[in-house]
C-alpha cells in the first residue's frame, strides 16, 4: 500500500475501489430481466456465529467447485461481516442476483455451485420460509426481516470484507475523515454533531456534541479519546458485530472525534472475550496506518492521531466510564463519583471523551451527509436509528437497526416474525440487567428513550429479550439481579449488600418460602438502591425487579399466597400429576429415578408428591402426553 498524501490521493483511491463493490451494489437495485448476467460474488458471513459454524469450510469449498467448474474467472468468493440474521446462520448470498441461503453447510457448496451458478437454479431447500406465510423467500429485499431496517450503523456489515482496507474504502470510507480535515473547523464538526441529534448509544443516551463540546473547552496539552466496546449485557452483541464486520468505521469516527476535541491519542478497550473483533481491529488498524489514515500528518494536514487496544476481563462493571477508564490505567475497574467528568478530568486526569461502538458508527455518515440527512429519522428527542440485538423467543434472532420511533409491536411481530412455536407474547426485557420488562399491554408503545425510560425500562445499549407465556418473571428477575449481583465491584454498600438482599428475597419467593412481608420489602428495597448507589449499575440493578412487581404483580402473589408458579417453571414450586389419558404403559414408573411413581399396567399411575424431586423424566417419557406440571 502506498501512503496517501492528500485528500485528493484519497479521492483517487475511492475512484480505483469502486468497482471492487459493483457486483453487490448492483444487487440492491432493480436488474431488467433481460440483463445478461456474466460475472456473479457469492458473499459468505464470516461474524463469529457463521464462523462458529463453519463458514470458513463453506469458503473453501465453494472455491473448489468453481475451480472444478472452470469458472474461477467469472465467480468470486468474499468473507464479509455479519449480515445480522444470526439464527438463520451460516449464510450464503449471490450477488447481483440478491438471492439468500441460510443454514448453508459445507455440503451445501457444490449444489450451490452447479445448480444455482452453472443451472441457474436456485437451491430451494436453502432459501428462507417467512414464518407468517409459511413461503419460501428467494431475495434479500424480500424478506420481512430486513424489510423495515434501516442500516445506517450495520450499513457496510454484509457488504465489505472487513479484513480488506480498500473495500472499506470503496464504500465512501474516511472521505468523512478527509472532509472534516480539510474544509471544516472542529467546531463545524462539533455543531454537526449537535445538529444530528445524535445521543449516545451505549445507554446514557447523551448527546454526543455536547460531550465533545465540553472535552474541546477543557485546556490540556494531551487529550484522549475513548471506544467503549466493553459489551456485557446478556444477549447483546450489536458492537462485536460491527467491530467484526466494519472495523473501519470505529477507526475513522475515532480520528473525527479526535481532531474535534483536540486529541492525538485514541483508545479502544475490548473485552478479551471477542478475540475475532480484536484480530479485525488489529488489521484494520495497521493498515489504516500503512495508508497514512492514522499516525502523523493525516492527508497533509498537520493532524496526528493514532490508535491503541486495551483489553478488558470481561467485568460489566467497565461498561462505566469512570471504571473503564481506571482499567485503562492499570487500576481496579471501579467507578468514582462525577463531577469531575471525564470531560474535563478523564484518563490520566486529562480530558477524555468516551463513546461506545455504535455511537461512532453513526459518525462518518453524519459528516458525509450532514446533520439534516440524519435528523429526520427517529422522533423529536431521539433521533436517527438504534441497532436492537433480538434474541429470546422470537422466530427472527438476530441484529436489527431501525428508524427511533419504531413501534415496539413492529419489530417482535413484522421484523422479528412473532413468537416461537405460536406461543402467545408475554413480556420484552429492553436494556439488559438495567432495564425492566415490557408487557403486552404496552406493545404499541415507540422505541425512543424517553418512552422506554416511562415504562419503567430503558434502551440501553440494545438489548432486546423476547419472552413467551412459558417464562416466569419472577424467576426472569431472579436471573437478572444474579447476574448484577455478581458484577457488582463492591465498592458502595447499597450496590454490593442492597442487591445481595433483593437476591435473597428473591430466591425464597421462588423456593416457595416467601411472606407477605417480602412483598413489601422488595419494591422498598428496590428504590433505596436507585437512589443511593454510586454509578450505573447499582442505580438501574433493581429495575428489572421494579418491572415485574409494576407488570406482572399477580405473579408474585401466587408465588407467595399460593405457593404456585405460574409459567411452571420454579421447580421447587412445581408438581408433576397424572391425568385420565394415562394408558399404563409403566414407561414413566421406569424411568423415574427415585421410584415415587405407581400402578399396573394398563391401569392410571399416582405420583407420590412427598418423594417425588420434580426432575421431569416421567413427563419426558410419557407417549401420551397424560402427565401435567403446575
Amino acid at each position: 500500500m502506498n501512503r496517501i498524501h492528500s485528500l485528493e490521493e484519497l479521492e483517487n483511491l475511492h475512484e480505483e475501489c469502486k468497482p471492487l463493490l459493483n457486483l453487490r451494489q448492483l444487487a440492491h437495485d432493480s436488474i431488467p430481466s433481460e440483463t445478461i448476467i456474466e460475472k456473479r460474488e457469492i458473499l459468505v458471513c464470516g461474524g463469529t456465529g457463521c464462523k462458529a459454524s463453519r463458514s470458513d469450510q463453506i469458503i473453501r469449498n465453494l472455491n473448489r467447485y468453481i475451480n472444478l467448474a472452470g469458472l474461477s474467472d467469472k465467480i468470486t468468493v468474499s468473507i464479509t461481516g455479519c449480515f445480522g440474521f444470526c439464527e438463520k446462520g451460516p449464510i450464503v448470498k449471490i450477488s447481483p442476483d440478491n438471492v439468500f441461503y441460510v443454514h448453508v453447510t459445507p455440503e451445501d457448496a457444490e449444489d450451490i455451485v452447479v445448480d444455482h451458478l452453472v443451472n441457474g437454479k436456485v437451491v430451494e431447500r436453502l432459501l428462507y420460509e417467512e414464518p407468517t406465510i409459511k413461503e419460501k423467500v428467494k431475495r434479500q429485499d424480500e424478506m420481512s426481516f430486513y424489510g423495515k431496517q434501516h442500516r445506517i450503523a450495520l450499513r457496510n456489515c454484509g457488504l465489505i470484507n472487513p479484513e480488506d482496507i480498500n473495500e472499506y474504502i470503496a464504500a465512501n470510507g474516511y472521505l468523512a475523515l478527509g472532509k472534516a480535515l480539510t474544509s471544516m473547523k472542529p467546531e463545524d464538526v462539533i455543531q454537526n454533531m449537535i445538529d444530528s441529534g445524535l445521543r449516545g448509544r451505549g445507554g446514557g443516551g447523551f448527546s454526543t456534541g455536547q460531550k465533545w463540546m465540553f472535552a474541546r473547552r477543557s485546556k490540556a496539552e494531551q487529550k484522549y479519546i475513548i471506544c467503549n466496546a466493553d459489551e456485557g449485557d446478556p444477549g447483546a452483541f450489536m458492537d462485536r458485530s460491527i467491530l467484526e464486520g466494519d472495523p473501519n468505521s470505529i477507526i475513522e469516527a475515532m480520528a473525527i472525534a479526535g481532531y474535534a476535541i483536540g486529541a492525538s491519542k485514541g483508545y479502544i478497550y475490548i473485552r478479551a472475550e471477542y478475540p475475532l473483533a480484536i484480530e479485525r481491529l488489529r488489521t484494520a488498524i495497521a493498515q489504516a496506518r500503512e495508508l497514512g489514515l492514522l499516525g502523523e500528518n493525516i492527508l497533509g494536514t498537520g493532524f496526528d492521531f493514532d490508535l491503541y487496544i486495551k483489553y478488558g476481563a470481561g467485568a460489566f462493571v467497565c461498561g462505566e466510564e469512570t471504571a473503564l477508564i481506571h482499567s485503562i490505567e492499570g487500576s481496579r475497574g471501579e467507578p468514582t463519583t462525577k463531577p469531575p467528568f471525564p470531560a474535563v478530568s478523564g484518563l490520566w486526569e486529562k480530558p477524555t471523551c468516551v463513546n461506545n461502538v455504535e455511537t461512532f458508527a453513526n459518525i462518518p455518515p453524519i459528516i458525509i451527509n450532514g446533520p439534516s440527512w440524519y435528523n429526520v429519522l427517529g422522533t423529536k428527542t431521539s433521533k436517527g436509528t438504534k441497532v436492537f440485538a433480538l434474541a429470546g423467543k422470537i422466530n427472527n434472532v438476530g441484529l436489527v437497526e431501525v428508524p427511533m420511533g419504531t413501534a415496539l409491536k413492529e419489530i417482535i411481530y413484522d421484523i422479528g416474525g412473532g413468537i416461537q412455536n405460536g406461543r402467545k407474547f408475554k413480556a420484552v426485557q429492553t436494556g439488559g440487567p438495567s432495564g425492566g420488562c415490557i408487557p403486552a399491554s404496552m406493545l404499541d408503545i415507540p422505541i425512543d428513550y424517553e418512552s422506554l425510560n416511562a415504562t419503567g425500562s430503558m434502551m440501553g445499549s440494545g438489548g432486546m429479550i423476547v419472552m413467551d407465556e412459558d417464562n416466569c418473571m419472577v424467576d426472569i428477575a431472579k436471573f437478572y439481579l444474579e447476574f448484577t449481583v455478581d458484577e457488582s465491584c463492591g465498592k458502595c454498600t447499597p450496590c454490593r449488600v442492597g442487591n445481595k438482599r433483593l437476591l435473597e428475597i428473591l430466591t425464597r419467593i421462588t423456593e416457595g418460602k416467601g411472606t407477605e412481608q417480602d412483598l413489601i420489602d422488595l419494591p422498598e428495597l428496590a428504590e433505596t438502591i436507585k437512589d443511593t448507589s454510586l454509578c450505573g449499575l447499582g442505580q438501574t440493578a433493581p429495575n428489572p425487579v421494579l418491572s415485574t412487581m409494576k407488570y406482572f404483580m399477580d405473579e408474585y402473589e401466587a408465588h407467595v399466597r399460593e405457593k404456585r408458579c405460574p409459567a411452571g417453571v420454579c421447580q421447587s414450586l412445581l408438581q408433576y400429576h397424572v391425568t385420565d389419558k394415562c394408558i399404563g404403559c409403566t414407561k414413566c414408573a421406569r424411568q423415574c429415578p427415585v421410584s415415587c411413581i405407581s400402578g399396573k399396567v394398563k391401569e392410571m399411575h399416582v405420583i407420590g408428591q412427598d418423594k417425588c424431586i420434580k426432575c421431569g423424566a416421567c413427563m419426558t417419557a410419557c407417549p401420551v402426553k397424560a402427565i401435567i406440571k403446575r
